[in-house]
């Protein structure tokens, strides 16, 4: 057995390799310097034995934590069991049986009329699979996407995500991508704020797509996220989801909707575009689906089927142990008590949030769906804009995230200028855990606080 140097037990050992190894474009580790040994459930241990409550999880791929003891057996199952684990697209009984589970789970219109695309493992190219879709079946270019959106690093996925620090120097991104405001009543795009604000994005949207002179031709696809993940947390209020869908009908144009991150309980609804009862054409499903190992798919109505043999593929879209991973974890996670409970958890969290908004004025806003939070800092001695909403502070909330993971606690920032921070947590996280989580944050938050008030 090699014995390691007394030196390869600590974080910045690991650190500094990986520093002289890996790209720049690596993201977590200027966050959370530190090597991880051991996970399981909603805590990370490092190489010297810290424990770190985890609300990122994979950002969001962890849906029952790490090292849930279902998955990993159904997992070392397959290993032993001499089943194959590279398969492109043959079937198997593992990819059958997740096919059937993810397809009970769909609202009866799409249920009983879905077709599923496996792709490459990561939602990104379940984004530009999609779009080849509507565009393949619609024979039209343009799409209409959402301000604030994200929807992945890849050329097509990259074109339609509304943060601008990923594309400033990656020219040539897929052309003919149309941006709509997104209702998000803290920051009103039309400076309007509430419901005045929800009417007027919906009276926009529809204006525009039914207008002549418009400027914009009729499009292959609308694409959302049913709740805004690395835009800042921010849910598509129902209203809003409704009109898309309507006006999509009318005008026969492909609805897409993205849930890699919100979906799958997330929002403590399977499906997070369940809250607005709408059936989309197109279900974006990639993160969580996967029960912790790489998987992404398109579900779509097959009246949009028109691909020829080989016009999407990918060399991992067989990853059977991520479909055997990912039927436990449909299977848990779709039951109405386990949702119920995610509810619950997500209340307990929010509650606490707004206790702690109302003892600061560095938090401006709280924003929740389930176990899908965002807590927006803000400048408290800031202009107010015209609807009295203070100047994110991404500082403040970069402050916040480096003394949490001092104090043992890992969660990470989102939003415009990396203002808001996010809750990823498992979605099986106990209470207690939950409790410890918050007492953590709100004496940081506080701490923090009396420097800027």
């Amino acid at each position: 057995m090699v014995q390691k140097n007394e030196s390869e037990y600590t974080n910045q050992y690991y650190i500094t390799r990986q520093e002289l190894t890996e790209s720049n474009a690596r993201s977590y580790p200027r966050k959370f310097p530190f090597a991880i040994a051991k996970a399981k459930g909603s805590w990370v241990t490092d190489v010297e034995g810290n424990k770190y409550l985890d609300f990122l999880c994979g950002a969001g791929t962890l849906a029952l934590g790490h090292n849930d003891s279902e998955i990993n057996q159904t997992m070392v199952d397959l290993l032993t069991g001499d089943a194959p684990l590279h398969t492109l697209d043959l079937t198997t009984p593992v990819k059958d049986k997740f096919v059937h589970t993810l397809l009970s789970l769909l609202p009866g219109e799409l249920k009983d009329n879905a077709k599923v695309q496996f792709c490459s493992p990561s939602g990104t190219d379940a984004v530009d699979a999609a779009l080849k879709l509507c565009k393949t079946a619609t024979g039209r270019t343009s799409v209409i996407a959402f301000q604030g959106g994200y929807h992945g690093m890849g050329h097509g996925a990259l074109a339609l995500t509304g943060n601008l620090t990923a594309k400033n120097k990656v020219h040539g991104l897929m052309p003919d991508v149309h941006f709509f405001p997104y209702p998000y009543s803290y920051r009103c795009p039309f400076g309007l704020g509430g419901e005045a604000g929800v009417k007027a994005a919906c009276t926009y949207f529809e204006h525009v797509l039914k207008d002549p002179e418009s400027g914009i031709t009729k499009p292959a696809a609308v694409i959302i996220e049913p709740i805004q993940g690395e835009g800042g947390v921010i849910p598509a209020p129902v209203e809003f989801l409704q009109t898309i869908r309507r006006v999509t009908q009318e005008l026969d144009i492909p609805m897409i909707v993205d849930e890699i991150q919100c979906g799958i309980g997330r929002s403590g609804k399977f499906f997070a575009f369940e809250y607005a009862g709408i059936v989309p054409d197109v279900i974006l499903a990639s993160k969580a689906i996967g029960g912790s190992q790489p998987l992404s798919v398109v579900i779509y109505n097959k009246k949009l089927d028109k691909w020829e043999q080989g016009a999407h593929a990918g060399t991992f879209r067989g990853n059977q142990l991520a479909m055997a991973a990912g039927t436990v974890v449909m299977n848990r996670v779709s039951k109405p008590e386990f949702l119920e409970e995610v509810r619950e958890k997500g209340k307990i969290i929010e509650e606490r949030l707004l206790a702690l908004k109302a003892k600061t004025k560095i938090i401006g806003d709280v924003r929740a769906k389930g176990l899908m939070i965002g807590t927006e800092f803000v400048n408290p001695k800031g202009q107010p804009d015209g609807i009295g909403s203070l100047p994110t502070s991404g500082e403040i909330a970069a402050k916040v995230q480096k003394i949490c993971f001092e104090n043992g606690f890992v969660a990470e920032k989102g939003g415009r200028g990396g203002s808001v921070m996010r809750c990823l947590c498992a979605l099986n996280i106990t209470k207690d855990e939950i409790n410890t989580a918050m007492d953590i944050f709100e004496k940081v938050v506080l701490q923090v606080a009396k420097e800027y008030e």
